[in-house]
């Protein structure tokens, strides 16, 4: 294929990816808002005003950015998991690997299809969030390269997820076992400092306290870890999932349900 028509492939990808969560709309955009709302209400403004402040802020401006990130990857993740899954069950992803369209260009259309679902995801919640709280932008580039690079982590994450899935209940058992206790154990509602020294070692081995530390610097200016760290760490783990993903689409494993 020309580069034009690997172009072509790709838009055609991501169009179908973007289509498919902004027809149900009412499935995937508005659930994610009104758990959100809720987590605001009763962690913002119920505990939160009990908590007082926490790092130099309300306890509702701390947890902001943790709740916006937790919305990013909980979305991304499912999006790419439950489409990838479908196409696999359905066999019509066979149609797309007997095409010429190169693996890459495949894996690409739905890992920006997870991005454009938690990037969305991620602003809705974000607007939300300014009916509880004023935020602002410490450091865009932090804060945008930390959204996207997360999204990209977690939608590949979510396509190795369905590769390895034979059932739908497979595709559960990663959110509902390990992503969920990482992502209440990633620093969305606490600063690690506030944990024992032992913990706090065990803490920084989860990957999401350092998305989740990154994103807050990047709005309010505060982390309890080093930002270089969670930068370069997140490049490499994109690096490596990307090339696990497209070594299980090439060699074509588990790709039947």
């Amino acid at each position: 294929m020309t580069a034009s028509e690997q172009w072509i492939a790709f838009l055609t990808i991501l169009r179908k990816e973007i289509k498919r969560f902004t027809r149900i709309w009412i499935q995937t955009l508005l659930p994610p808002a009104i758990t959100m709302i809720l987590y605001f209400v009763i962690f913002g403004k119920l505990i939160g005003s009990r908590i007082g402040e926490m790092s130099g802020f309300s306890y509702i401006e701390f947890v902001a950015p943790g709740l916006i990130m937790m919305a990013v990857i909980t979305n991304a993740y499912a999006n790419v998991s439950s489409s990838f899954f479908s196409a696999k069950f359905q066999r019509s992803i066979e149609e797309l690997l007997v095409s010429p369209t190169p693996n890459y260009i495949i894996l690409l259309g739905y890992v920006m299809g997870g991005v454009a679902r938690g990037v969305a995801v991620g602003l809705i919640v974000t607007v939300m969030s300014l009916f509880f709280t004023n935020l602002h932008i410490h450091h865009w580039f932090t804060t945008l390269f930390i959204v996207f690079m997360t999204s990209v982590v977690f939608s590949l994450a979510g396509f190795i997820n369905a590769i390895y899935a034979n059932t739908f209940d497979d595709v559960s058992i990663i959110p509902t076992f390990v992503l969920t206790p990482l992502t209440y154990f990633g620093g969305v509602f606490y600063s690690i400092n506030l944990l024992p020294e032992f913990w706090q070692q065990v803490s920084v081995l989860n990957p999401i306290l350092h998305m989740v530390n990154a994103f807050r610097y990047g709005m309010l200016g505060i982390s309890d870890l080093h930002i270089g760290m969670a930068l370069v760490g997140l490049t490499v783990l994109v690096a490596v999932l990307f090339a696990i993903a497209l070594h299980l689409l090439k060699t074509g494993k588990r790709l039947r349900a």
